[in-house]
């Protein structure tokens, strides 16, 4: 049977109370009786039930983290900054994929929301917030990541993807691509229709045509059956200058050329991807790509959840990143 707090005062000849500030506020302590206590603690191998604490203070220490695709490195790496965050605050966080779907995602804030954690990181598949604006309402503060609410109604950490879509757009034009398509969606998702938004503002001062390419979702799969729709194409037909809304749809799209065989990237059509994972720089060719640092926004999000759960009247603030081209073989002519 495990030990209890009561096994432990009983061990060391103190209260229960003494064994609780132990636990809680050690600096109360007397330094021969904090050694008697935690003595006794590790000779019974004693483990306080924290869930039960927790419980009763009325919230965890547990934070809810929910993201689109979880096999996205992105939301890994995302992921990875907001924990390293969250470890400093005694946080820990609690991952979920909402696999892009919205009735999903709102199963998954129910579900953190009975499990009463501290706060919800969200990446949500659209603007629409009102299941997430009831949640907060409720009492659990949210934050949105990679995204900004248009009404700036709560506080979130996002790219500026307006920038990121123009830049790619840009250097598609200055490597003399005349023909030039973007590639992702759903068109629904923020992100991707603000890097769309970019793309179609550099086109038209160009006075070149911009094709859009909606996918239904953003995925290697997604990108490897457009590349093998636009390879059919005449040659007229075929663009000369790929904006893919995220990298795997863009090493998606790369993977059908490449074993097409019949062309060269980037001589006969230049890729740029949008995120910067860890695949991109070590492909066949390496992917030229938008960083947007998922570790910072995933770091810099837990800072502002952890403000607002300690401070109700935490004012709210819209963080926005600015992006930076990385340019490798896949574009460079």
């Amino acid at each position: 049977m495990a030990a209890s707090i009561r096994d432990v005062a009983r061990e060391a000849g103190v209260s229960v109370g003494t064994v609780s500030n132990v636990l809680n506020d050690p600096a109360r302590v007397a330094p021969k009786t904090l050694e008697r206590v935690t003595d006794a603690i590790d000779k019974l191998g004693f483990v306080r039930n924290d869930a039960a604490r927790q419980l009763r203070a009325g919230k965890s220490r547990a934070v809810g983290l929910i993201v689109l695709d979880s096999s996205n490195p992105f939301f890994a790496d995302l992921a990875k900054g907001a924990e390293r965050k969250a470890t400093d605050y005694g946080l820990s966080v609690l991952m979920a994929n909402s696999d892009e779907n919205p009735q999903r995602e709102r199963v998954l804030l129910n579900l953190f929301e009975e499990q009463r954690v501290l706060g919800v990181l969200i990446s949500p598949l659209i603007v629409e917030l009102e299941p997430i604006k009831k949640l907060r309402d409720r009492g659990t503060p949210v934050v949105l990541v990679d995204m900004a609410s248009r009404d700036k109604s709560f506080s979130s950490v996002s790219v500026d993807d307006v920038a990121g879509g123009r830049m790619v757009v840009q250097h598609l034009i200055d490597g003399q691509a005349q023909r030039i398509a973007f590639v992702g969606g759903p068109l629904i998702r923020d992100q991707v229709a603000e890097r769309l938004k970019g793309a179609s503002k550099a086109a038209a001062k160009a006075e070149i045509n911009l094709e859009v390419i909606e996918t239904p979702s953003m995925t290697v799969e997604d990108g490897r059956r457009i590349g093998e729709l636009l390879l059919e194409r005449d040659a007229a037909a075929r663009p000369d200058g790929i904006f893919a809304a995220n990298d795997l749809v863009a090493l998606g799209i790369m993977q059908a050329y490449i074993v097409d065989g019949r062309f060269s990237i980037p001589n006969d059509v230049a890729i740029v991807g949008y995120d910067d994972i860890a695949y991109s720089s070590t492909s066949i060719v390496p992917l030229s790509s938008v960083r947007q640092s998922p570790e910072v926004i995933g770091s810099r999000a837990m800072e502002l959840l952890q403000a607002e759960a300690e401070n109700e009247q935490h004012a709210v603030q819209q963080i926005v990143i600015q992006p930076e081209l990385v340019i490798r073989d896949s574009s460079r002519r």
